[in-house]
């Protein structure tokens, strides 16, 4: 449904999110498009809420949508009828479009991603890749490759449940082989074309990377979900083995631009502007 030109009200629910750049980046999409935008940060525990109850609290406030981070991901999708049926399948969401008569959701991560790569790399396949980490970025991401026409996909997290759900989830909706590996298989990525961080290390307050110290392999391509800051553990040391990088600020960018557009009924036609304002270049 199409806004109605009156302020459009938008906001992020997860925890740790004090150094996000949504803000920045929604209200930037509505001055492109002719819309005030206005953006809060909603940190659950802060109103004494449950997730559920922080999304009823931002209905009855009048929020047109919110986004939703880390760690609210997997809960997002049972608070709202999904927008579309791969939402149903990955058991993610990470935009919850709230105005309609009943809530939809939608994940942006996966249409973000599958944006990002093509940008960058086209049509070229991911090839055999390894994800680490399998909660809602990882989901999203792991639905996005199969999307892109990765011919294998590795799984790892330290939840082994986590991944062989993620597993079950995708073999029954892809094709595309996907299998659990062992911690021990992150020292040596030989084989492997494309590694992935869908963690949250290296984020801010979340130091380390998923990938031990020593590392080896040459992985063609990489990507890094952490895009505050761009400049992770992890991005060094795929890099040093030579891979392209893919950041994850590129996912930030796509993935609120395809928000953006939910929430507001709006196209933004103008992608490069919006870019270069952020950039401080407009």
């Amino acid at each position: 449904m199409a806004n109605n030109g009156k302020t459009l009200r938008l906001g992020l629910i997860g925890g740790n999110i004090l150094a996000t750049r949504s803000p920045s980046l929604h209200i930037v999409c509505g001055l492109s498009v002719g819309l005030n935008t206005t953006y809060d940060l909603l940190v659950p525990a802060e109103f004494g809420l449950g997730f559920a109850d922080m999304v009823a609290h931002c209905r009855k406030s009048g929020f047109d949508g919110v986004n939703v981070t880390y760690p609210h991901k997997e809960e997002a999708v049972l608070a709202a009828e999904p927008g579309d049926p791969a939402v149903a399948a990955m058991g993610s969401s990470n935009t919850l479009r709230l105005q309609a008569d009943t809530p939809q959701a939608f994940n942006t991560d996966h249409s973000g991603f599958v944006a990002a790569y093509r940008e960058r790399w086209g049509d070229s396949s991911p090839g055999r890749v390894l994800v680490i980490g399998t909660g809602g970025v990882g989901r999203a991401v792991v639905f996005g490759l199969a999307t892109l026409g990765a011919s294998e996909v590795l799984l790892y997290d330290t939840d082994a449940t986590k991944a062989a759900a993620l597993r079950t989830a995708v073999s029954a909706y892809h094709g595309m082989p996907v299998r659990e590996i062992d911690e021990t298989m992150l020292r040596d990525l030989a084989g492997v074309d494309g590694v992935i961080n869908c963690t949250p290390l290296g984020m801010i307050g979340r130091a380390g990377s998923p990938l031990p110290a020593g590392v080896r392999g040459r992985p063609r391509w990489a990507f890094d979900a952490v895009y505050t800051p761009e400049h992770t553990e992890f991005r060094g040391q795929v890099e040093a083995l030579g891979a392209d990088f893919l950041s994850g600020y590129e996912l930030y960018f796509h993935q609120g631009i395809h928000a953006f557009e939910i929430f507001s009924g709006r196209k933004v036609e103008d992608q490069a502007w919006v870019r270069r304002v952020l950039n401080h270049k407009g």
